[in-house]
């Protein structure tokens, strides 16, 4: 799919797509963003719980995928010229999203155990930068020699090989009966919205650089050129953050590599906004989705960790879900404002320091709730009393025990004083009224 999705983008650089006005262009994505996306962020929640239920019912729609965009790019390259091109393309974006989400469902069923899932994510992510790396450079020579149709029925061409692979996938079944009580409140916990929201602002940055890089970078003679450029070298960032991963996992806890790629989100954005230019959004959606590679998998780590219970399947494909919902809103922000580069790359670092900021501060009050307890716990007594003010606390007897004098070693039933022996007086008072007597 990879291999795909690269050779379309290399074929898209000389066509209509990016020669047509601003103006216009800006109007055509608004309008197919809203009318692309918006059935399949609603309608994916409820047709998935269906689907994840059948046998194969997601390996079907991995190759009923396949299937549709060799469709599309033929279309394509039969319109690359005209205003159909617009909807086709953004077709093919939902078609994209689809086998992501599905992608995260069907993972778990092809691996052994949670930590090999973490691996098989990891590897699965660098085999798909390869893929796309290499496939790039037979669509740039066909682009070259015989022109974008060509380079786009080389694309289809790679379709057809990710429908065959589809094909050997297992007919499995990724859940059989609906969300339990546990599994609910396992997806629910702190960390796993921890987890979320950050996960959620990364792939929404990831999204806004996108389209905002689309429409700035055309300001300039070379153009296309860098905005193929910054599409590399996100390729080739995603590809070695899916190779560091599992190596920057066992140096830090989940959260803390999820709240780094937040902060190194947000100084990229500012530090990149400072210094200007067109390189420096090339270089800010490389670091974004490099960072996004490394929060993936400190995201599914949390899920495996903290919701052992819950089905990985389908909460990976619910939760895929929300993030494509994220990226796909992000895209529609950046295409309806119209700001200057910097200023983009400015609003980046904004939303990803507040999200960073944020959630250090939620994170901290469960730890100052706790900490609260313990103390008001500690200062009170075992029988949930506080101790008398001003002086050491009582000793308590058990009850139906005397009380001797000082110095008096009780027994059964007899108290001795050092070596002597004999009764011993109960109290003050009986010792009184034998003397009398």
């Amino acid at each position: 799919m990879m291999g795909g999705d690269a050779a379309m983008v290399v074929a898209l650089a000389d066509s209509f797509f990016f020669s047509v006005d601003l103006a216009a262009a800006r109007t055509q994505v608004l309008l197919f963003l809203a009318i692309s996306f918006a059935p399949f962020l609603f309608v994916a929640p409820l047709i998935g719980p269906l689907i994840d239920r059948m046998a194969g019912g997601r390996r079907l729609v991995i190759m009923i995928v396949a299937v549709a965009r060799v469709g599309l790019l033929i279309l394509m390259s039969q319109f690359v010229d005209g205003l159909l091109l617009f909807p086709l393309v953004f077709a093919s974006l939902v078609l994209q999203k689809t086998y992501a989400v599905s992608k995260s469902a069907i993972v778990p069923s092809t691996v052994r155990s949670a930590d090999d899932l973490v691996e098989a994510n990891s590897k699965l992510g660098l085999v798909s930068g390869l893929t796309g790396a290499v496939a790039v450079v037979p669509a740039g020579l066909l682009l070259q020699f015989a022109g974008s149709p060509a380079a786009l029925i080389y694309g289809a061409l790679l379709f057809v090989g990710a429908f065959v692979a589809a094909i050997r996938l297992p007919p499995e079944v990724v859940a059989e009966s609906a969300v339990g009580v546990e599994e609910e409140l396992e997806l629910h916990s702190s960390s796993l919205q921890f987890a979320s929201i950050a996960m959620t602002v990364l792939r929404a940055a990831v999204g806004f650089t996108f389209f905002h890089l689309a429409f700035w970078l055309r300001t300039f003679d070379n153009g296309a050129v860098l905005f193929g450029a910054a599409v590399g070298a996100s390729a080739v960032a995603t590809m070695i953050g899916n190779a560091l991963a599992p190596q920057v996992r066992r140096m830090m806890r989940e959260e803390t590599m999820l709240s780094a790629a937040l902060t190194l989100s947000a100084v990229a954005g500012f530090v990149f906004a400072v210094l200007g230019g067109p390189y420096s959004g090339v270089a800010l959606a490389a670091v974004l989705n490099f960072v996004a590679a490394l929060g993936r998998l400190g995201f599914e780590s949390i899920v495996q960790r903290d919701a052992p219970e819950a089905n990985q399947g389908r909460a990976f494909a619910t939760f895929e879900t929300r993030f494509q919902f994220a990226w796909a809103a992000a895209a529609f922000v950046a295409v309806a404002i119209r700001v200057p580069g910097p200023v983009g790359l400015v609003i980046v670092g904004i939303a990803t320091a507040a999200t960073a900021v944020q959630l250090q501060l939620r994170a901290r009050r469960p730890d100052r709730a706790k900490r609260r307890r313990s103390s008001s716990e500690s200062r009170r007594s075992p029988a949930g009393r506080r101790p008398p003010q001003g002086g050491r606390r009582r000793r308590q007897r058990p009850p139906g025990s005397r009380s001797g004098p000082p110095g008096v070693r009780k027994g059964r039933g007899r108290a001795t004083r050092g070596r002597a022996t004999g009764p011993v007086p109960r109290s003050r008072s009986a010792s009184e009224s034998r003397k009398r007597r």
